[in-house]
């Protein structure tokens, strides 16, 4: 497996909607002039902690992932300003934590690791393209996810909004676009989300 991961800033929204929500209509999103038919992604991830849950009080979050155009090993770090960076392996030949991911976790945790939780997703993704490319990617996202620790199972539906490399640079482009989209959201039915990502939900926070 190579050593060098991927690397991504991760700049996303998330919010909750009900089964039954309608898509947005994406008819007055500034820079937008396609948006792409639903890809269907059927995702399965295994997250993993230490037993005192170092990582998840670190702002951390690893997983193995399989499904989608990046499946494989991941590393999201700590939240700073309006996203997180995250990091990408391949899979691999086995289950087993590769070299190069302990690796990276290392600066905050060297404990052994245990299964966390795992979190099936039935996802269709949208891309919203302009001029110059990807804009922003929006998913539809229907959540089987159990809590391994609890043995407690929790199912919802919810959007996320992720920037893309065609995205506005600067922070008052960005808000523009968001508050765009919010509007088209709420309007469908949408609403804030009430857990700061997947695996907190899946947790109960």
């Amino acid at each position: 497996m190579t050593t060098e991961p991927s690397r991504a800033i991760e700049v996303e929204r998330k919010y909750d909607v009900d089964t039954d929500t309608p898509l947005p209509v994406w008819t007055a999103i500034p820079g937008v002039t396609e948006i792409t038919s639903g890809e269907l992604r059927v995702l399965d991830a295994r997250y993993f902690d230490t037993a005192d849950a170092a990582l998840s009080r670190a702002g951390v979050a690893l997983r193995r992932r399989t499904g989608g155009p990046d499946e494989g090993w991941h590393v999201k770090g700590p939240r700073e300003g309006d996203g997180r960076l995250e990091l990408g392996w391949p899979l691999g030949d086995g289950d087993d934590l590769p070299d190069p991911v302990a690796t990276a976790i290392a600066r905050w945790t060297t404990e052994p690791l245990s299964p966390l939780a795992r979190i099936e997703n039935d996802r269709t993704a949208y891309l919203l393209t302009g001029p110059a490319g990807v804009i922003a990617e929006f998913v539809d996202d229907r959540v089987r996810a159990t809590d391994l620790r609890q043995n407690v199972q929790r199912e919802w539906r919810e959007w996320e909004m992720e920037l893309g490399p065609a995205a506005p640079e600067d922070a008052a482009g960005r808000e523009t676009f968001f508050t765009a989209v919010e509007m088209a959201i709420f309007a469908a039915g949408g609403r804030h989300s009430a857990s700061g990502s997947k695996l907190a939900r899946a947790l109960g926070f």
